[in-house]
């Protein structure tokens, strides 16, 4: 069992930033894929952004690219989503998950998630 913790999450006028760490309490990442995943009010899960632990490549979604990183410090052993040029449609609560392996970009290969932490984005 791997337990994940967001944090990090809050109110932002569009066009700013928020760093969102997730970190694993007396565990460590070695292993595992993580990802960031978020959910809308009435809207399904969806892929943001993902770090394969070992060789370090990452993934994004469109909606991600050039605005978010996905950021690991192996010393505090945390993962965060760096999320710049928040726009309004950003609004949603945010998910760290882990996986052993599979597709990076799909809710269902991941095995474990942290409880969420909303960000919500201002116009």
């Amino acid at each position: 069992q791997v337990q994940l913790v967001e944090s990090g999450g809050g109110l932002v006028q569009a066009g700013g930033s928020l760093r969102l760490p997730c970190a694993a309490p007396g565990r460590t990442f070695s292993g595992y894929n993580l990802g960031w995943f978020r959910q809308a009010p009435g809207k399904e899960r969806e892929f943001v952004a993902a770090i394969i632990w070992f060789g370090c490549s990452t993934y994004y979604a469109d909606s991600a690219k050039g605005r978010f990183t996905i950021p690991r410090d192996n010393a505090k052993n945390t993962v965060s989503l760096q999320m710049n040029s928040l726009k309004p449609e950003d609004t949603a609560v945010y998910y760290c998950a882990a996986a052993r392996g599979g597709s990076p970009y799909r809710v269902k290969n991941y095995d474990y998630w942290g409880q969420g932490t909303q960000v919500t984005v201002s116009s």
